[in-house]
């Protein structure tokens, strides 16, 4: 599979077309951002590592029964997926208080949440991607209740299979941000799944192994994707 245009360039990946119409070439760079585009930088290898390991999640979430746009993993940085139209509401899922949570709740940092919390941010970067809930999604029509359902369906699940799965390789999934999207009817998964988007934690130091080593200046940030990519593509420790 060839790429040929370029349609699209966000922070983390660009996305080009290909000979078939449904397809394209998700390409991982190795840009780094934080604080909304505020704190630039580079990862080393980052777009190696967040390709390799979101193959592997898809892969793994397929299994489940999970419907994804991932459809072949190309090289070290690039994806074959499905088309997709965006839906423009990102599904946060937490299991752990850490990040915008504990700012807005007071909760302290690391504090086990009773059952997961799902929620819903309107896909936005001039905006900021504020919190929504239910009635703004429906009122403005960015996605119908059946989809609604069905992120609220997938998100909980996927959180449960990948919480189990990252346990198992002796991480904590604290909490991890999913994106959507509409293919022939159906709502699939897309984006990436992968150390950019996911906050995780060494499951016995809570040692941060995420991108908030790149945020916060926390040193080995390198290191730890390294090490998450180990864990992932390896087997269960």
């Amino acid at each position: 599979m060839n790429r040929l245009e370029k349609i699209y360039e966000g922070k983390a990946k660009i996305l080009y077309s290909t000979e078939n119409p449904d397809h394209v070439i998700q390409f991982f760079k190795d840009d780094a951002t934080a604080f909304d585009g505020v704190k630039k930088g580079t990862i080393v290898d980052k777009g190696v590592i967040n390709n390799q390991v979101s193959s592997r999640l898809f892969q793994f979430l397929e299994a489940k029964g999970v419907k994804t746009h991932f459809v072949e993993h190309l090289g070290d940085r690039e994806m074959l997926v499905k088309k997709l139209e965006i839906i423009p509401v990102e599904v946060v899922v937490r299991n752990v208080a850490a990040g915008s949570l504990t700012k807005r709740l007071g909760i302290p940092e690391g504090q086990i949440l009773r059952k997961p919390i799902l929620e819903f941010f309107y896909k936005s970067d001039a905006l900021h991607d504020p919190m929504i809930n239910d009635y703004h999604i429906d009122v403005f029509g960015w996605a119908s209740a059946g989809e609604l359902a069905k992120l609220k369906e997938y998100g909980l699940k996927i959180n449960s299979w990948l919480y189990d799965f990252f346990r198992e390789r002796k991480i904590r999934l604290v909490d991890f941000k999913l994106e959507f999207g509409r293919h022939k009817g159906e709502v699939l998964l897309g984006d990436e799944i992968s150390p950019d988007g996911c906050r995780l934690w060494h499951w016995d130091t809570n040692e941060k192994m995420d991108k908030d080593r790149f945020r916060f200046d926390l040193g080995s940030v390198e290191e730890k994707y390294q090490q998450v990519y180990r864990l992932v593509c390896g087997e269960p420790a």
